[in-house]
């Protein structure tokens, strides 16, 4: 196990305070004061990236209160530090923190373009849209200089295979000659996910994440390159983001947005100590009150798993905000989601080295 950060500090440009043992984990550490001398911890953590030896790139999926069946992400763990992130648990399946430890310790699909080739290429492969960044934004910082989700959309892009993308990472945009030249044909979509403007509720929330304007000016390069783009107000925290909801439309829409959608917070497993710590350091008059209306969108508790409910959450507070929502994307004509419908006709499995092409007879 490897939980050597200890005790709540917040370090600079990590949204987590802690880096708690996963919930897999049948030992802890927990640190105390003996006394004796305890050298001055650092201001930071590095972040170390390791590669991560699938065999397989495409994940399927099932839920069905999600839009998609296939997706791809390019990253284990996410440098953005956002503390709300619901992927955070699946650290805990590394032996790893949510806290901390998915900030800093970061794997990478290795030889992700390599391995995405060969299952388009298997005779059973039916396409249908690919997700890239439905767990970790395929976007974050790193990817500057490892590429592996540029690899994955080149692959895409000889084959014609249609690709949507979420992200938050302003990264997209260094792409648009692929994700130009797909739309061209029906085959991309891009959704920029947007949670607040403020600089300041940012910069603790997602701490390293692109900021709230270099995400607009992605939302309009996009658009003027001819990329159908729309985005997310996600995730949507009552007593807190809430009332930005229709700032965050209206800023989209002025940069040549389609479409929006929103998902409520989720605190799935170890996120809701970590989402609670977060609150109480950077909101600790408010925060009483924000857990209060969490628990009233999710049935009493801090999450609500349910299908159906949990991007949405239920009760007059949920409520409220689904009907805000709806008038205002309604309002800006933000309900264009036809833009997103991906054409799946023109794909063309890839030729591996080796492999005998088909003759057409």
């Amino acid at each position: 196990m490897s939980h050597g950060i200890l005790g709540k500090k917040a370090f600079k440009g990590r949204g987590a305070l802690s880096n708690p043992a996963g919930r897999f984990e049948r030992t802890g550490v927990e640190s105390f004061d003996d006394g004796w001398y305890v050298e001055e911890q650092p201001d930071s953590i590095e972040t170390t990236l390791e590669p991560d030896r699938a065999k397989t790139v495409i994940t399927t999926n099932d839920s069905p209160d999600i839009g998609f069946e296939y997706s791809i992400n390019p990253y284990r763990g996410c440098s953005h530090g956002c503390v709300y992130c619901y992927a955070r648990p699946s650290h805990a399946y590394m032996g790893l923190s949510a806290g901390q430890d998915f900030e800093t310790r970061l794997f990478y699909k290795a030889d992700a373009a390599k391995l995405l080739e060969a299952e388009l290429a298997h005779r059973s492969y039916v396409c249908k849209p690919i997700m890239l960044g439905s767990n970790t934004d395929p976007y974050q910082p790193d990817e500057r200089q490892m590429l592996v989700t540029r690899s994955i959309l080149e692959v895409l892009h000889r084959c014609r295979h249609p690709v949507s993308i979420v992200t938050k990472g302003a990264l997209v945009v260094r792409d648009i000659d692929l994700l130009s030249d797909l739309a061209r044909d029906g085959l991309a979509s891009v959704s920029v996910s947007i949670t607040s403007l403020d600089a300041e509720t940012k910069r603790t929330l997602e701490p390293r994440a692109a900021s709230p304007q270099a995400r607009l000016r992605a939302v309009e390069q996009l658009s003027k390159a001819g990329v159908p783009v729309g985005i997310m107000v996600a995730p949507v925290i009552p007593a807190l983001t809430d009332h930005e909801i229709e700032r965050i439309l209206e800023a989209a829409v002025e940069r040549g947005a389609r479409w929006a959608g929103y998902v409520m917070l989720r605190l799935p497993f170890e996120v809701k100590d970590l989402f609670r710590e977060w609150l109480t350091e950077h909101y600790p008059q408010r925060a009483a009150h924000v857990m209060s209306l969490i628990q009233d969108i999710r049935g009493g508790r801090d999450n609500d798993p349910s299908f159906g409910s949990r991007m949405r959450g239920t009760g007059p507070v949920a409520q409220l905000i689904r009907n805000r929502f709806q008038i205002a994307r309604r309002r800006l004509g933000l309900d264009r989601l036809g833009d997103r419908q991906l054409d799946c006709t023109l794909f063309r499995a890839p030729v591996l080295a080796g492999s005998q092409m088909t003759l057409g007879l």
